[in-house]
Formats: C-alpha cells, structure tokens, sequence
C-alpha cells in the first residue's frame, strides 16, 4: 500500500531565533513539510506542561535546551492537555470522521511545536540524549549541516528506525517484513491472508506466471505472490522510499530472482496474469507524515487502478482489488460507486472473499471511530475485464 506524499523544497527553510542575546539560525526539517514556527523561545527542564500548552496555542515554538527525557516527558504531558475534551460522542458518522481529521491535524500542530536541535553530524546535544545519528541517516539521507526539528518526528524516526532494524512478523511469509520510515508497515495481517489464500488465475499459477503488484510499499505482496509460486512479479511504486524499502525486504527474503521493483506511477509496462492493489482506503486528504498510505485524496490511486486495469490484464487475467469498505460506514463513498468504478473501467467481478479486522482498534469502544470500525470488512474483489461482444 502506498501513495504519493507532497514533494519537498528544493531550497530547505532556516529556523532563526534569539539564544543569550544572539541570533542563531539552523535549518529547519519537516517530514509534513511543514512551515517552522515564525517565534521560538528557549525552554529547558523549568518550563511546565502548563506553560507549554498556552505557548503550543500561540503557535510558538520551543526550542529544548534541557534533558532529552525531560523534553519527551514535557511532550506527554502536552499531548495530555491537547487531548482533553477530544472524541465527543456523536452517531453521526461523517461529523466524528471530520471532527476527528481536525483534530489530529491540530493535535499534530501543537506537539511538532516541542523542538530540538541536531548537530550537524545528527548528533543531538542534550543531556540523556539517544544516539539518533543512525537511525537520522536512515530518514533524511547524509547530514550537511545542524539542523532543529520536531520532537515529535524525532520520536518517529527512533521508531521507524528500531521497527527497521526488527521487523515485522508476517505469518503469511513464515518471514519478517522491514519497513523503512514513511512506509506503511504490514501489521493488518488480514487483507496478507487474502491475498495469500485467494485462489490464482489459472495462468498465474503456471510455469511462465506474471504478476504486478501496484503501489507495493514494502514489497510484501509481491513476496507473498512470489512464495506462492508466480515465476515473475514486478512491484511498483512512486515513492522513493518505498522502492528502497521494497528492494531490501525482497533481497532479505532471497527472493530477488523472481521479484522486481520498478518505479511507476501505478502500471509498469506490459501485461500480467494477475494484477494486486492494495490502494489506501480513505478517500480523504492526507496531512501529517503518516497519513499518506492511509488516506486516498479524491480516490485517486483507487480511480487510476480500475480505470487502466484492463489494458494490463492478460486475456484470461484477473486483477485483485485489496479494499476495506470502512469509507462506506463512514459516509465517504457508497458501494454503489466503487462498483459504477469498476463497471465504467470494462471490469466485471468474479468474486469477493471477505474477512473481518482483527487490529485493536475495532474492538475499541473508547475509538472515536468504534461504531465504523466496529462494522468494517475487508474484501478482495476479484474482477477481469468485460469480454467484448463479438
């Protein structure tokens, strides 16, 4: 699953502040692209969480010059202040979605206000601070020069960093899935195990079978087909990352010799015997780092697929839709038009094999989200193209 996140700056923005009664400057880093604060104040292990909330709400950054502990300490209890009062219970479905969109936008907002410096080997000059020169590497390439960040995104880079280096358990592999930073990491095991158990094309499962697997973040499906035996796969992508993160986890998994990663935008060229998507299922604008392989903008890589589908299908190919139909309980798209999508595309639908999540947040009843996700299925469609009349 993936899907194309804004393009960065061509000319990085500085951060600049007073420090001791001189101006300082650093350049400024953002995952979300975000603009640096326009002022910043110098905070340490004095400043409460208090203090901190009324300084998040003026919109000023506060850049930590304290304990590296105390400032992730200082961040919980900010995100404790921002929280209260969210997830007002409401039946109206569409009403939580938007109101909880806006509230982890601002949320975001005020917790990427808590900043910290790097120096410029990504080293970070605090006290009790983390090695981060690594795991930093590994996000924004070399260093060139200091640099201030968001606290909060540092944390996710630690993160993506240890879950990296450790892995993901896939069952339907028998093997650990990497995930790089900004790749969405294959921990709903559900909609593996349909692509793992569907039946394949009769032509897929043969001696010179080809498949493609269209937005493959970090390859896991294309390994998942090529362990079922299809002789070649080509995973694409458009995201960097992604076909940096996808290369090594098929490399790891010994399975380079039938896998490929290519960079496209959706289709590489060609046809295949069997086409996998597994498209974000929120046709809603992504706004943090994390949202991007989770949230569709106008459905368009859902859109791209369907329509342009039958031209890569082989005659007797089948192209598997990986889809949850939470956007349907949410009020964000009916099933009446993903399936005018799939009819106005020239596809017809073979089949449809369903399970039920088994991720934390659907038996969740404090999630503001419970009463969708408490309903939600996730499906493989599986669909061909319309034979012409003769």
């Amino acid at each position: 699953m993936s899907n194309t996140r804004p393009t960065a700056a061509t000319a990085p923005a500085r951060i600049t502040w007073q420090e001791a009664g001189q101006p300082r400057s650093a350049l400024w880093h953002s995952e979300s692209n975000w603009a640096p604060p326009k002022r910043i104040v110098i905070a340490d292990d004095t400043m409460t969480a208090d203090a901190a909330y009324r300084l998040a709400q003026n919109g000023t950054g506060m850049l930590w010059r304290g304990d590296f502990q105390g400032a992730r300490q200082l961040l919980s209890a900010l995100a404790r202040r921002v929280d209260r009062g969210r997830h007002t219970p409401t039946t109206d479905l569409a009403a939580a979605f938007r109101r909880y969109r806006s509230e982890a936008l601002r949320r975001a907002q005020l917790l990427g206000l808590v900043l910290v410096p790097l120096e410029s080997d990504y080293t970070v000059p605090l006290r009790r601070a983390p090695d981060v020169r690594q795991a930093c590497t590994e996000t924004y390439g070399p260093a060139t020069d200091a640099s201030v960040t968001a606290l909060r995104e540092l944390v996710g880079v630690i993160g993506a960093h240890e879950w990296r280096t450790t892995g993901v358990d896939v069952p339907a592999l028998g093997a650990r899935i990497h995930p790089h930073y900004g790749v969405f990491s294959p921990v709903r095991g559900e909609y593996l195990d349909l692509v793992n158990t569907a039946p394949l094309p009769d032509a897929a499962a043969g001696p010179t079978g080809t498949a493609f697997d269209i937005g493959t973040g970090t390859g896991v499906l294309a390994a998942v087909l090529a362990r079922r035996g299809i002789r070649h796969v080509v995973g694409t992508d458009q995201e960097p990352r992604a076909l940096a993160c996808a290369r090594e986890n098929v490399a790891r998994l010994g399975l380079a010799g039938s896998v490929d990663i290519a960079r496209a935008d959706l289709f590489p060229a060609g046809r295949a015997d069997l086409v996998v998507c597994n498209p974000p299922w929120i046709p809603a604008s992504a706004v943090t780092a994390t949202d991007f392989a989770v949230y569709d903008p106008d459905s368009r890589m859902l859109r791209g697929f369907l329509a342009g589908l039958a031209d890569h299908l082989e005659p007797a190919g089948e192209g598997w839709l990986v889809l949850s139909d939470i956007a349907e309980h949410l009020g964000l798209r009916s099933r009446g038009a993903l399936l005018d999508l799939i009819e106005d595309a020239g596809l017809e639908v073979v089949a449809r094999l369903d399970t039920k999540p088994v991720h934390r947040r659907a038996t969740d009843a404090a999630d503001p989200l419970h009463a969708a996700r408490s309903k939600e299925t996730t499906s493989l469609w599986r669909l061909r193209a319309v034979t012409a009349p003769k």
